[in-house]
């Protein structure tokens, strides 16, 4: 039977990068179906709208998806393109997280001024970044760098670099090589370092709960690795709690069936740092993330938390 012909739209932020792995997206569908019309619907999303502001000061998760989602469930988009770092624990009513894509290199990207790596610059020197994660670690790694923030999209960051602002700026190595900017990248910091962001990398397709057609369309993109190794990473973030606005990491790296995952909750002036390690089948990837959770709740990462916002003390 004949595959019903439609127009399908793609919710996506409008920023360059946002708008590549829209596109990278609608390619992919498009050459298993060519006989379908495929569209991209721009959304401003609140994170979008406020840019003077530090996420972390402006509350809520979901700061980059909400309105999407909301086109989502009005049926004005037929499924919406995410960098997963930016996709909330929980969903909406209605929507679900279809695919997880192959994911792009995790690291988080140095991009400093005469092209010094991250243990030679200056001391005292000034770092663009708005995320509490990057800060804490950082700090924790060199505590004379100064912090500063860093909002606006990738262009817009690095235009404050060139313009003498900062020293350096921190950037996901993955949004900076698909915008095929690689060349401006001084090093990729090592995870040891600089742990990366839940989900970076990987982009998240999500979808109506009810819409059949769509889900089976989208069902290729799902890599199944990268979606274990990123689900235990969420379940690690949901069991803090933690949006956006809070300084915890997590990595997950697969050796064929095994799971390795590596979690950190900061303290935000990189004064301390809880981090562990475990690692088991990646079949119970979700579980894993809990275990680790509690594993960190229990070795401190409670008390730093507790202070930012109301977490459930750990287990027992």
């Amino acid at each position: 039977m004949a595959m019903k012909k439609r127009n399908v739209v793609i919710g996506t932020r409008g920023s360059r990068l946002a708008l590549w792995q829209a596109n990278w997206v609608k390619r992919e569908i498009y050459k298993r179906n060519p006989d379908i019309e495929i569209t991209l619907e721009k959304i401003k999303t609140t994170g979008d709208k406020i840019l003077d502001v530090p996420l972390a000061k402006v509350g809520g998760k979901g700061l980059f998806v909400k309105e999407i989602e909301e086109a989502l469930l009005d049926k004005k988009v037929d499924l919406a393109v995410h960098s997963m770092k930016d996709v909330p624990t929980a969903f909406q009513d209605g929507l679900i997280l279809k695919c997880i894509t192959k994911r792009e290199d995790p690291r988080d990207a140095l991009i400093s001024r005469n092209n010094v790596p991250l243990k030679d610059l200056p001391q005292g020197a000034r770092i663009g970044t708005s995320s509490l994660r990057r800060q804490s670690q950082l700090l924790n790694f060199r505590p004379d760098f100064e912090i500063l923030q860093l909002r606006g999209n990738l262009d817009t960051r690095l235009k404050k670099l060139e313009d003498g602002l900062y020293d350096a700026v921190i950037l996901a190595g993955a949004g900076v090589k698909r915008l095929g900017l690689e060349e401006k990248i001084t090093e990729m910091i090592p995870v040891e370092v600089s742990l990366p962001a839940i989900g970076q990398g990987a982009l998240g397709i999500e979808v109506r709960e009810d819409d059949g057609y769509i889900e089976d369309m989208v069902e290729f993109l799902n890599h199944g690795q990268t979606s274990f190794a990123v689900r235990a990473e969420r379940a690690f973030l949901k069991r803090l709690d933690g949006g956006c606005q809070v300084p915890v990491a997590a990595y997950g790296e697969l050796n064929d069936e095994t799971l390795k995952l590596t979690g950190l909750v900061a303290a935000t002036d990189g004064s301390k740092i809880i981090k562990n390690s475990i690692s088991g089948p990646r079949r119970k990837a979700e579980l894993m993330g809990r275990h680790l959770a509690e594993k960190l709740l229990k070795d401190g990462a409670y008390e730093i938390l507790k202070e930012l916002y109301d977490v459930k003390p750990p287990e027992a």
